[in-house]
């Protein structure tokens, strides 16, 4: 079946449509081109024309003089606008010109390297130019290392390999720094908060040693569109940059769906969930013959749908290959492999996390579907773009859970189209993590008195500090590394927990094997001893966690339930920096102790996903010191609605409070945590705290800080928009029932007295 028919088919499903809130067609756009520059090399200009390619698009040619011009900048047009072209035509022009010249290529993951590498080979190829563009990542060889170094004209290579592969042993790579002309960063709104914060001061140390070299590249930065790319993109190169968003990209006539699954206990408000909606959306289209994607926000969720997809596929062999799962915790090897039939066209559906909501080619897909609001609106149309890539009617559809955020969005579809996308956060200066990077900087160069690390006044002093701990020795006005350890070793860019742990299948037990990795932090929730753990639609149960090896040993079984974990978390106030009054609250920021521990998991069977029973959990309690900001509530709201009113309404508004701020920090709902206190232990009042799910925080409760009321008056808004009559799932959450109406008083209560002080 066309697209177009299975469009129509919808439309005129009236089970289908009762359930749609919000049905917006969004017009084909016509491209706008621009001449090639006069300086364009002739042999780049010969092999796009043979590509049937004898203009630019407007904002390519806008990179392409600022490139040439010497100047940073970044462009930001939404997926499939022809950015690579951005920097690949400014980078071959310069090679062809002086064979010297070199460039550095970095994207977020090794997929996205050897993806956009093969375009810029078949460039070169046609060109039939000694031209050496090479992927140096942890898979290359140790026999073309040698080779990459003294003759590589452009290096494409991920943040990870940057920093603990090249920037140490920058004396090896003597040709590409002094002779550095052009820094790509592709996808800098997929850097943000650790990783983001962790790549800046990668940079940081790539500039110091350009410097030493001589060299000063030129930064070329290309970006999704979010709502502070210039700032995002300063802020991690730590330059001026200038910024290219007139988009003139051709684009396909584009149909968003927001689906609400049907509300099936009036009394209570509970909706039907979003997976089972997602599944018999899912169905239709495969059985229809439509390419699609979906997009789901946990690993379990993937998990689950993708048993649900190959049931409905497999042959009476049992194969189901054309339905497949894509997410971290897979190995690469695997991600690799389901990519290539991603592109071969061998692929009806791939279930995925954000993982690929990155620009990796994943070929021809017509329809795109969401299983839950993705949290940010940059990342929904990110997702979106991944259908109808190449100028093709395409198809979302969102389809909404019942938390409160996708609840506002599905039932708002005008915030949604009208509201820019989010701002991207990054804190370079977070203590945890500069400290960490001064000390790689060291390694690879000393540090002269009155030297600072990118601009950081503070340089000196912590110098001094890793002096006093025996890391550093300063000699004749220089600061030396002196420890035995490298490093670069101890980072992960993209965490702040330490090593992977290894999932390990014993099914067999004359051959063990590795199937997948998980980071620390998750480790408690998805591979507690008796977990079953879904890889690939395949059940196995966790036989056994070893914290010590970091290892979990899987065996496969077939049971009809999965498993999910319950953790209970307390925190207490190590220090409070700022206080401020915020209407009648005090707000606070400050730094945290977070403790947290997996007590039980539940039993949940598939198709009905009832609960089936629980089990006890024995695991080590999990510490981390983050950054926190907190509200503490006037005194005596307790004896005005009541100790049980009181505590149900806390539980509701740390929920709202939870789902509505990662609308303004364009983080994920797991990046931030709140708690409660009815009677805080630091301040004896009502408490909500608010804090970065990440250790030394990356700035995002800071944030939250700035906003002063603004979370509690939208909190007020999804309540009163909500039709349920005492709380519901899409309101207050499933464990605040009956909190609504003390909630809405208090909220009343609060943010009238800050309209007054106003």
């Amino acid at each position: 079946m066309k697209l177009t028919d299975f469009i129509s088919s919808l439309k005129n499903d009236a089970h289908f449509m009762e359930n749609v809130t919000h049905w917006q067609e969004i017009p084909p756009r016509a491209a706008r081109y621009a001449s090639f520059p006069d300086d364009m090399d002739e042999r780049v200009r010969s092999v796009l024309c043979a590509r049937g390619i004898d203009k630019l698009y407007v904002h390519q040619r806008k990179a392409v003089d600022l490139a040439s011009a010497g100047r940073d900048f970044v462009v930001v047009t939404p997926t499939a606008s022809g950015k690579t072209m951005c920097y690949n035509l400014p980078v071959l022009n310069a090679i062809l010109k002086d064979s010297a010249a070199r460039a550095l290529y970095l994207f977020p993951t090794k997929a996205l390297s050897s993806d956009q590498v093969s375009e810029l080979y078949s460039l070169i190829e046609a060109m039939g130019e000694e031209i050496k563009a090479y992927t140096y990542d942890g898979d290359t060889p140790a026999s073309a290392r040698t080779a990459i170094r003294q003759a590589g004209h452009v290096v494409v290579t991920n943040p990870d390999m940057l920093h603990q592969g090249i920037l140490p042993h920058h004396t090896k790579w003597v040709h590409l720094f002094e002779n550095l002309k052009y820094v790509v960063i592709d996808e800098i709104h997929a850097y943000r908060g650790v990783f983001g914060s962790n790549l800046a001061n990668v940079l940081r140390r790539l500039r110091r040693i350009c410097a030493f070299y001589g060299a000063n590249p030129t930064f070329i930065c290309c970006s999704a569109t979010i709502q502070n790319p210039k700032e995002l993109a300063e802020n991690m190169v730590g330059k001026p940059m200038e910024m290219i968003d007139d988009n003139g990209a051709p684009a396909g006539r584009k149909h968003v769906v927001f689906y609400n699954p049907p509300v099936i206990n009036k009394q209570l408000g509970i909706r039907a969930g979003s997976i089972p909606a997602t599944r018999d959306i899912s169905q239709k289209l495969i059985l229809s013959g439509i390419q699609s994607i979906v997009f789901a926000r946990s690993r379990l969720a993937v998990e689950v749908l993708l048993r649900y997809g190959k049931d409905l596929v497999r042959d009476p062999l049992g194969n189901a290959a054309r339905v497949r799962g894509y997410r971290g915790g897979y190995l690469p090897t695997l991600r690799r492999e389901i990519e290539k039939e991603l592109r071969a066209g061998n692929v009806d559906m791939v279930v995925s996390t954000n993982a690929l909501e990155l620009g990796i080619d994943i070929g021809q897909l017509d329809a795109c579907v969401m299983c839950g609001y993705p949290g940010t609106i940059a990342s929904t149309w990110q997702q979106a773009g991944r259908a109808g890539r190449r100028s093709n009617e395409a198809l979302m559809i969102l389809v909404a859970s019942s938390n409160p955020l996708d609840q506002y969005i599905i039932s708002h579809p005008e915030y949604f189209f009208g509201q820019s996308p989010e701002r991207a956060y990054i804190n370079p200066d977070n203590l945890f993590i500069l400290l960490n990077h001064l000390k790689c900087a060291s390694y690879e160069l000393p540090f002269m008195e009155g030297e600072t690390f990118g601009g950081v006044e503070e340089t000196e002093e912590l110098l001094s500090y890793l002096t006093d701990q025996n890391i550093l020795r300063f000699v004749g006005g220089k600061w030396y590394w002196m420890a035995e350890e490298f490093p670069q070793a101890g980072i992960n860019l993209r965490s702040t927990s330490d090593q992977n742990f290894l999932i390990v299948d014993i099914t067999d037990p004359k051959k063990h094997k590795v199937i997948g990795e998980m980071d620390r932090f998750t480790v408690p929730m998805l591979l507690h001893k008796y977990a079953i753990y879904m890889h690939e639609g395949r059940q196995y149960q966790v036989e056994d966690l070893d914290f010590d090896d970091k290892k979990a040993y899987i065996r496969q079984v077939d049971v009809g339930y999965y498993t999910d974990a319950d953790l209970t978390t307390s925190l207490k106030v190590l220090d409070e920096f700022e206080d401020a009054p915020a209407g009648s609250l005090t707000k606070h920021r400050g730094e945290v102790l977070v403790s947290s521990i997996v007590t039980l998991f539940k039993k949940i069977r598939f198709d009905t996903h009832e609960n089936l029973g629980w089990g006890p959990v024995t695991l080590p309690e999990l510490e981390m010191q983050t950054s926190a900001c907190w509200w503490t509530l006037p005194e005596g709201l307790e004896n005005k609605y009541g100790k049980d009113e009181m505590k149900t309404a806390m539980v509701a508004l740390a929920y709202l409070i939870r789902h509505i701020a990662p609308m303004h920090l364009m983080c994920a709902t797991t990046d931030i945590s709140v708690v409660y206190h009815v009677k805080d232990p630091f301040s004896e009042q009502p408490t909500v705290y608010l804090y970065d799910h990440i250790p030394g925080g990356v700035g995002l409760s800071d944030r939250v800080y700035e906003m002063d009321m603004q979370l509690f008056e939208e909190a007020l808004q999804m309540l009163l928009s909500c039709p349920c009559e005492n709380g519901c799932p899409s309101c207050v959450g499933a464990n605040a029932q009956g909190g609504k109406k003390a909630l809405i008083a208090i909220l009343k209560e609060l943010t009238k007295a800050e309209k007054q002080n106003g």
